[in-house]
């Protein structure tokens, strides 16, 4: 079987369907098939001060702990000709909340948003399960822009005064774990003879625990595979040029400055590779979350607010050529050019607000398990989802609503289990592993 649901980001650069698993094109004027951290991304942290190196980072669902400001040590160190870092420690609880809602938001439009291997599972559209409901799941792919604006935002911060090695154990760490458990928790649910669902070659299963199966053009097991697969090229870059070098604020204005027109000349000259290592359609979120952190450590700043603007109209624009179509009744949904801006909008506003501080009252520590669970949650929710939503409403007669809730919940118990069972013994391990120092 071949996948027929949810299209990638980008008609023009269609990644590879998964396996009977994977997303596959849903009709012109596709969707994402899933966030990521933009899911997977990296979690809030404590940024370094500007003196010393950054505390430890987390893939974006899953931090330790929360992003912070600088302290006061670090407010007397200004960077090259900026203010003062901010003083004092701020959590950024409600970054971890903003995450869980983007992965809810992509559950909904996996779940009641579009067609393909979920209207099996449901036995029917979700149209039909959700006749009205089902226009605006539509809209949930988004979910996967506003991920990759934490994504930019957490990067920064967790780069900051790290060394490379440290940031890379701190990549791999965060992002593996959780990744392998799932891609075995998929690989043995869709071998069971009683699932309708096909899993992929056991050589294509292998490849995909490297989370390198879309370049070397093998099935996905993960059908949202494809934005780790934009993450991992985004962490390449920033290693590159900011990390390797060391951050300062100078230097990431101009890897912002660089990228920005680097995807634009990739876009007009049309080059498979440029896009492939530039991602044009992707770089305006990233972008704009860095810009994002520059004005959350050194306050309101013209050069970094201009960062942000650029980012937002270029990525809207994306946005828009990516999931807008004429409407046609044969097309699963109709998305509003109106909607599709207001929420890319909605995603830098939401962060931006974060980085200024308005949200500190959002203290709740729930916030910080809500962000932790927001990685294996998005990982198993789509494929697992499909089964679980086929056995609750086919098998057992739920109503719709009621199977859509009891599913994300089913997902949230899971994402809870790797959590604390993979992540929080894995991650420990594979990052000393990564940084031990060896004598000769």
């Amino acid at each position: 079987m071949t996948a027929t649901a949810g299209a990638p980001a980008t008609p023009s650069a269609t990644p590879p369907t998964g396996p009977a698993t994977g997303a596959g094109p849903a009709g012109p004027g596709g969707h994402p098939g899933g966030p990521g951290g933009g899911p997977a991304d990296a979690g809030p942290i404590s940024p370094a001060p500007a003196t010393s190196p950054a505390s430890p980072t987390v893939a974006l669902p899953l931090p330790p702990a929360l992003p912070q400001t600088p302290t006061p040590a670090s407010a007397s160190a200004p960077a090259e000709g900026s203010r003062p870092a901010r003083s004092g420690p701020v959590r950024l609880r409600a970054l971890d909340g903003l995450r869980l809602l983007a992965a809810l938001m992509v559950a909904a439009y996996h779940y009641g948003g579009r067609d393909g291997e979920i209207s099996q599972a449901w036995g029917t559209s979700p149209r039909e399960q959700f006749p009205t409901a089902s226009s605006y799941f539509a809209y949930g792919c988004l979910g996967v822009q506003i991920f990759f604006v934490i994504s930019g935002f957490v990067i920064c911060m967790s780069g900051w005064g790290r060394p490379l090695r440290s940031f890379f154990a701190s990549r791999v760490s965060r992002l593996y774990p959780a990744y392998w458990a799932a891609i075995l928790i998929i690989t043995a649910v869709f071998a069971l003879p009683w699932v309708a669902y096909k899993s992929v070659s056991p050589s294509d299963t292998l490849v995909n625990l490297t989370m390198l199966q879309q370049p070397l053009g093998a099935d996905r097991v993960l059908g949202v595979c494809w934005t780790l697969w934009a993450e991992l090229r985004f962490y390449a870059l920033f290693a590159l040029f900011v990390v390797l070098p060391g951050a300062g604020r100078q230097r990431v204005v101009l890897f912002c400055a660089v990228w920005t027109l680097g995807a634009a000349l990739a876009e007009a000259a049309n080059q498979p590779l440029l896009d492939l290592v530039l991602m044009p359609e992707y770089a305006p979120f990233f972008i704009g979350g860095i810009g994002l952190y520059l004005i959350h450590r050194y306050g309101h700043d013209a050069l970094a607010w201009g960062i942000v603007g650029i980012s937002f109209l270029i990525g809207q624009h994306h946005a828009v050529a990516e999931l807008w179509h004429a409407p046609n009744p044969s097309f699963f949904s109709y998305r509003s050019t109106l909607g599709i801006v207001a929420l890319v909008a909605f995603g830098f506003l939401a962060v931006a607000l974060i980085a200024l501080g308005k949200f500190q009252w959002a203290n709740w520590r729930w916030l910080t398990l809500a962000g932790a669970l927001t990685y294996p949650f998005y990982l198993v929710h789509e494929h697992l989802g499909w089964v679980v939503v086929g056995v609750l409403h086919r098998e057992l007669g739920l109503p719709s609503y009621a199977t859509l809730a009891l599913t994300i919940l089913l997902m949230l118990a899971l994402a809870w289990l790797l959590y604390r069972f993979v992540e929080q013994r894995l991650t420990p391990v594979i990052k000393k592993s990564l940084t031990a120092v060896r004598v000769r």
